[in-house]
């Protein structure tokens, strides 16, 4: 006993991009066909008298980002020796600066300085 076989499936048309209409290139007179490119393929033109390419404004030169290196809530209550929730309730309460990233706090090293600093006491 064989299966019955199935004919070949005709070429189906791609449909258009979300919000583009199909357009069949070759049924409009004088329109050549359209070649892809590559996103900032084009060429760049360049207005007279200004230097700057059209589309773009000009370069600032930015100063060099400074290193600033994190600290974890939990190297942070090492470094205090505290617990993690003393620290988290200094972030919370805004004694302490930290910035999220995800769903934890990444304290930067001169805002525990400058914490400790202001936290000193004198005893007479």
């Amino acid at each position: 006993m064989s299966l019955p076989q199935r004919s070949a499936a005709p070429a189906l048309v791609r449909p258009a991009a979300y919000g583009q209409r199909p357009v069949d290139r070759s049924a409009v007179p004088g329109l050549r066909p359209m070649v892809q490119q590559p996103m900032g393929a084009r060429p760049m033109v360049v207005r007279p008298g200004s230097g700057h390419p059209t589309g773009s404004a000009p370069v600032l030169q930015r100063p060099a980002p400074r290193a600033v290196s994190f600290l974890t809530v939990t190297e942070v209550a090492a470094i205090m020796r505290v617990s993690k929730m003393t620290v988290y309730r200094l972030v919370h309460g805004g004694e302490l600066s930290a910035v999220r990233v995800g769903r934890s706090f990444r304290v930067p090293e001169p805002a525990v300085r400058s914490y400790l600093a202001g936290a000193r006491t004198d005893v007479a």
